[in-house]
């Protein structure tokens, strides 16, 4: 007889669908993914589906790797994906990893090897981290597919359970079938296969119980006989006690065999001896009692404490626990898988694990609470002194076993331990279940600073996941441990955390209130250490509420809160304080804010704060950018977040360039910039940095002139509800909407749309400084007569106003007020400066120079002309007729001579075409190198000689030429050196 039935039986559509499955995802590049999840109750055949999918995966070449939760009854982060990334690793099957670039690092999350020291300090949100997982199966399965199968969902961390539904989301295209299984009861997991379902991202198929005729079947094989030859008594009672299970069904025909009631008649037919009486489940609970009491008493009670650690055991925790020498413990292992209870669990060679997760409950099934309880107890003294410190999974596995031990208190600050350690990893989500609980366990602790302590970092986690449903409840603790004589100091750092919390909920009033609270609590005479943290908060707060004097403010409390930080040695809340300090600084004192930056790099640097120090460099080039235009050390800064795995960041550093190279002109690269930008960010969720990508696609459209395009791009923002929000509205109207209105010469709309960011900004003032207040609006307001001598001085006595694309619109401002003033030798060296700082800008240069020549030629200063044919001749190429057609029309009422734009004037050279040179007296110009006669250029050109001579005296004419053998000489200059 065998143990189990050489076929899977009763599962052919769930087979075939698998089948279906994994076909879409062989196709390599081609493949098409997708994923199913396999759901029923404990023994339904979920795992023998799943090794069945990786059978038929293997027999087609492709790539299988296998990941299962622990079973130890508490969630680790990540732990599937860890462990089947390993046993890739194991079996040698990784591939080279060059194309996962910045994503090699954000797996060292899950790759020991992959981190270099800095994979958690980068805190990857497991969105990101699914991107880098998707990204690896990718190149996993290029060439054949690959398969992931992942087991025993329901006991999933929600860090796992965030990458399963990103890699759920991003299937489709892809060579990666992925099967999942779990238990059918309510959970995170289930949850997750329903909705995918009902999304099309995925199949669930709940596994039904067996019927009759597939119970009798399952028999025969086991049986080794047709299933006629199963007898009608053994086929009913199998049905009856089974409830069709197949798990139950081979252990109660492993349980008959063994006790004789099976036999073997002459034919080779099964009879049964006696009457079959069995219960489900005492009948499995007999089955496996039966077969390990058979071991002996000493390996029974080995089996039985393993069971109390879980369906997955240690053995080194299981000898330290009961005492046992190394030769019974070997002699029990071999025993137990001679008798399918248990087996070595792959991954680890020192884990063995039960054959079925009801195994290990019928182990326990015979124990008493009490029992259980000391057995438990060991078990956790075992594990503590054999790994001191608790590293890794050992903290949560003793906490589990502490809680079922009885003590409370003990469970209650291992899981704090816990939950704090996947804080800092930046498995928020974990750490807010483990801290949760063990809040809950401390209900009773008699030391409530520690009780307090806990509650501090379950606020921060719940800040971080933003689950915000049970903060009244959590500020309701606060002020019953008050009530009991917490000290106030941890009572004020409490209601610190709970305005953090009301903050990152939006509810900027509340925040405040526990602010107030804190500081009352604190008094007049509060050390740094305490007011730090508080001011830390305000400041934001500030910055969160909409206020005409918010930036004042929160500049007051960051600055105290920076310097009370540094005193007291908090580095975090001194590195938080300076960067807001120097986003701030940047409208007064441009070397203040690299000054902060600087100083929070550093702090960052020598406390090894290492995402903190990429961060407060991002930032720091971020000003030198609006400097001076130099984009050298955000290319350096993105390198190092690229090196870390940051990609958060490493995309924020993308937006400015990509920003960046809008304003030079560089269109194309910008484009290809921000649509990668906006692939990923939408993939990944980041909806504000979706936003923020969006309003730069717009200025994209704007400053090509497109206006449809930049109406279209404005209205996905509204719709991702972000131009609602203060922080792209001066974009979408100061560096966008303005600036298409200047392309299409429409200076009444480009005036609206500046006066309406300027409106926004004084309502909410923005940290942005680009959009118009210290650069263009004062120029257009100059242009307009509105703005004088008054207002120049009040924009330029801010250091935004010095800031390079500002600078350019501000000098020509000042050029035109000396002009009208009568100082035309200093309005002309004025524009000369204004020229030079825009060599960067060439959009914004030259339509600098088609604004200011109106006023020159009015006022009787400058080159008007001359400025005018260099912006005709650009804004010609680049195809924004609109202002091209102003240029000619004003060089027209200006008396100047203007070329016909006709078809070939391209060909004419930038030199020339500035001159005034129309495509035919290019022509005529071309020949003239060969001092050739009127007659034969005539000849040539098809036109008359007459024509032929009129073309030669314009050309003399706008060359500046005495005659025309100097013509033919400059033509041969011109034209060949």
């Amino acid at each position: 007889m065998q143990t189990r039935s050489p076929t899977v039986v009763g599962r052919a559509r769930e087979i075939e669908s698998l089948h279906r499955l994994l076909a879409g995802a062989h196709g390599g590049h081609g493949g098409h993914g997708g994923a199913i999840f396999l759901v029923g109750e404990p023994g339904i055949g979920k795992s023998r589906l799943a090794a069945t999918a990786t059978a038929q995966a293997l027999d087609a070449g492709m790539t299988t790797l296998r990941g299962r939760v622990g079973a130890i009854g508490t969630m680790v982060a990540f732990r599937p994906f860890t462990e089947a990334l390993l046993s890739l690793i194991r079996r040698g099957e990784m591939p080279t990893t060059e194309g996962l670039g910045p994503y090699q690092q954000v797996l060292g999350r899950l790759v020991p090897d992959w981190d270099d020291g800095t994979a958690h300090d980068t805190a990857a949100s497991p969105v990101v981290l699914g991107e880098a997982v998707l990204r690896l199966l990718t190149l996993v399965g290029r060439d054949r597919g690959c398969l992931l199968v992942l087991e025993d969902l329901h006991g999933s961390d929600p860090e796992t359970l965030a990458v399963i539904e990103y890699l759920l989301d991003n299937l489709d295209n892809q060579p990666i079938a992925l099967v999942a299984t779990m238990r059918s009861e309510m959970c995170e997991a289930y949850e997750l296969a329903r909705l995918s379902a009902q999304r099309g991202t995925a199949e669930l198929i709940e596994l039904q119980p067996l019927r009759r005729s597939e119970v009798a079947e399952l028999a025969a094989g086991c049986l080794e006989v047709p299933v006629d030859g199963v007898p009608e008594q053994l086929s009913d009672q199998l049905w009856n006690d089974s409830a069709g299970v197949p798990f139950i069904v081979e252990e109660l025909l492993q349980e008959a065999n063994r006790s004789g009631q099976l036999v073997s008649g002459p034919d080779g037919s099964v009879q049964v001896v006696d009457d079959l009486h069995t219960n489900v489940p005492p009948a499995v609970v007999r089955s496996i009692s039966s077969r390990t009491a058979q071991l002996g008493p000493q390996s029974r009670d080995i089996l039985v404490l393993a069971a109390v650690i879980g369906h997955r055991f240690p053995l080194s925790v299981v000898r330290k626990a009961t005492g046992t020498d190394e030769r019974l413990l070997l002699a029990t292992l071999r025993a137990g898988v001679a008798a399918q209870l248990v087996g070595p669990d792959e991954p680890a060679p020192d884990w063995y694990a039960f054959r079925h997760p009801l195994t290990a409950e019928s182990l326990l099934a015979g124990l008493t609470p009490t029992e259980r309880s000391a057995l438990a107890s060991r078990c956790a003294d075992a594990v503590e002194e054999l790994h001191p410190g608790l590293p890794g999974e050992w903290c949560p596995m003793v906490a589990e076993l502490a809680d079922t031990g009885g003590d409370s208190i003990r469970a209650g600050r291992l899981f704090a331990l816990a939950g704090r350690r996947s804080f800092d990893d930046g498995s928020t989500g974990s750490a807010a279940n483990l801290l949760e609980r063990a809040n809950t366990l401390l209900v009773a602790d008699p030391d409530i600073g520690h009780r307090a302590d806990v509650l501090g970092s379950l606020l921060l986690a719940l800040s971080a996941t933003g689950r915000f449903e049970h903060i009244a409840a959590h500020a309701a603790t606060v002020d019953e441990l008050a009530d009991r004589n917490l000290d106030s100091r941890k009572v004020a750092a409490l209601h610190v955390q709970l305005a953090n919390t009301e903050m990152m909920a939006g509810r900027w009033s509340a925040g405040l209130a526990h602010v107030t609270t804190a500081r009352s609590l604190l008094g007049s005479d509060a050390g740094d250490a305490d007011l730090a943290p508080v001011d830390a908060i305000a400041a934001n707060l500030e910055l969160a509420r909409t206020s005409p004097g918010r930036l004042k403010n929160a500049t007051e409390l960051a600055t105290r809160a920076a310097a009370a930080a540094e005193r007291a040695e908090l580095p975090e809340v001194a590195c938080e304080a300076l960067q807001l300090l120097g986003i701030l600084a940047r409208e007064h004192d441009l070397d203040r804010s690299i000054d902060y930056f600087h100083r929070a790099r550093q702090i960052a640097e020598d406390h090894g704060m290492t995402y903190q120090r990429v961060g407060s460099h991002f930032f720091q080039a971020g000003t030198i950018c609006l400097a001076n235009g130099s984009i050298l050390e955000l290319e350096r800064a993105r390198q190092q977040a690229l090196r870390i795995g940051a990609i958060p960041l490493m995309y924020e550093v993308d937006g400015i360039l990509g920003q960046q190279a809008i304003l030079r002109s560089e269109y194309a690269r910008a484009a290809e910039i921000i649509a990668e930008c906006l692939e990923v960010t939408r993939r990944l969720r980041m909806g504000r940095a979706a936003t923020y990508f969006l309003a730069i696609k717009a200025i994209l459209e704007a400053h090509q002139g497109r206006r449809a395009a930049m109406e279209a791009t404005l209205a996905e923002v509204a719709n991702w509800g972000g131009e609602r929000a203060s922080y792209e509205l001066p974009y979408s109207y100061g560096l966008a909407r303005a600036f298409c209105a200047l392309l299409e010469e429409n200076r009444e709309l480009a005036d609206s749309d500046l006066a309406q960011a300027l409106a926004y900004d004084a309502q909410n003032p923005t940290t942005l400084h680009l959009t118009g207040k210290n650069g263009l609006g004062l120029l257009l307001g100059v242009l307009s007569g509105r703005n004088g001598w008054a207002h120049f001085e009040a924009v330029t006595a801010t250091a935004a106003s010095g800031m390079r694309w500002n600078k350019q619109f501000v000098q020509l401002a000042e050029a035109v007020l000396l002009g009208r003033d009568g100082q035309a030798e200093a309005a002309n060296a004025k524009v000369q400066e204004a020229t030079e700082t825009a060599l960067l800008f060439p959009l914004a240069r030259h339509l600098g120079l088609r604004l200011v020549a109106e006023p020159a030629y009015a006022d009787g200063w400058g080159d008007p002309v001359a400025w005018l044919r260099l912006a005709e001749d650009y804004f010609h190429t680049a195809g924004i007729p609109a202002v091209a057609s102003a240029c000619r029309g004003l060089m027209r009422q200006l008396g100047a001579t203007v070329s016909q734009r006709r078809n070939g004037s391209d060909q004419v050279p930038a030199h020339l075409r500035q001159l005034g040179i129309t495509t035919r007296e290019y022509e005529v110009c071309q020949l003239l190198v060969d001092r050739i006669g009127n007659k034969s250029i005539a000849s040539r050109l098809h036109i008359s000689p007459r024509t032929v001579e009129k073309h030669v005296a314009s050309l003399m004419s706008k060359t500046q030429q005495p005659d025309r053998e100097a013509l033919s000489s400059f033509a041969r200059t011109a034209l060949q050196g």
